[in-house]
């Protein structure tokens, strides 16, 4: 069965040939808010906590100042958190992300759904 054509746009921003922001980083940042540590949001996520890991350290790297902020140490206050600049572009992002989303009810939306094929056609090659 055929599906009408549907638009889906992702916002990733590139540092290099490293994605500095896109939608898993931005989930990310959202579950260490929420969590307040690495490892926490990174099992809420059903990640590891190298992935994890990996990923705040690219960002932390592509930025002007790091967006996740770690406290080690044995006290209550050890984990990680978001730094001011971290929140900040998160919600700039998710803000970006909205405006992605009512694309779909625009003019330029309309015309090239209307002109995208419910199937393709079969390939010339075979």
């Amino acid at each position: 069965m055929s599906e009408t054509p549907r638009l889906k746009l992702h916002a990733r921003l590139y540092c290099g040939d490293e994605i500095a922001m896109g939608p898993g980083k931005a989930d990310l940042l959202d579950a260490i808010g929420r969590e307040g540590s690495i490892s926490a949001a990174a099992r809420a996520m059903g990640m590891s906590y190298r992935r994890a890991w990996l990923l705040v350290d690219a960002m932390n790297r592509c930025w002007a100042e790091p967006l996740v902020e770690t406290v080690a140490g044995g006290s209550h206050e050890r984990g990680a958190r978001l730094s001011t600049l971290g929140e900040t572009v998160l919600q700039r992002y998710r803000a970006l992300q909205d405006l992605l989303a009512k694309a779909e009810s625009s003019e330029e939306y309309a015309f090239l759904k209307d002109g995208v094929r419910p199937e393709p056609l079969p390939s010339q090659s075979e």
